[in-house]
């Protein structure tokens, strides 16, 4: 919060919320799943197993599938809520589809059961791409179709 020398008290954003969202909470919550992973591939040779691919993946399952349709059974009887940036909303999900089909073609296709430096590599570099991508959709440099799809303009964020 900072304080105006006309006397109003204004909220400065350090972060985007959407670049927070992505970043900051989902690497805080992810933490312990990707430690985890991390160790059992240096253990295994860089190979992948069980462990290591399956905790992320569940855990991922379980926030999108288990989380969400709490939040869902939460809304009060007669009560709705609508998506406020569709275009964000859409770029988190194809992110989300590309990243499932990803893993599973560089685990099942690509090379089996090994993870490779430049696969690894990729995937890191995955996270910025949706970063950026998902920061030019806050902004509205991005609309993802939502004139198209809904008829309307896409909200913003106020």
């Amino acid at each position: 919060r900072k304080k105006l020398t006309s006397g109003q008290v204004v909220t400065v954003y350090v972060w985007n919320d959407t670049v927070a969202n992505l970043s900051l909470m989902a690497l805080g919550s992810s933490a312990p799943e990707i430690f985890l992973s991390l160790i059992d591939l240096f253990r295994k040779g860089m190979h992948s197993s069980e462990l290591g691919s399956a905790t992320i993946v569940g855990s991922a399952s379980f926030n999108l599938l288990v989380i969400v349709s709490v939040c869902i059974m939460c809304i009060p009887l007669g009560e709705t809520r609508h998506i406020e940036q569709y275009s964000v909303f859409v770029v988190t999900g194809v992110f989300s589809l590309f990243a499932y089909l990803w893993l599973a073609f560089i685990l099942v296709v690509r090379s089996p059961d090994v993870v490779e430096v430049w696969e690894a590599v990729a995937t890191l570099l995955y996270l910025p791409v949706l970063i950026g991508v998902s920061y030019l959709a806050d902004i509205g440099k991005l609309d993802c179709g939502a004139r198209f799809f809904l008829g309307f303009e896409a909200r913003e964020a106020e």
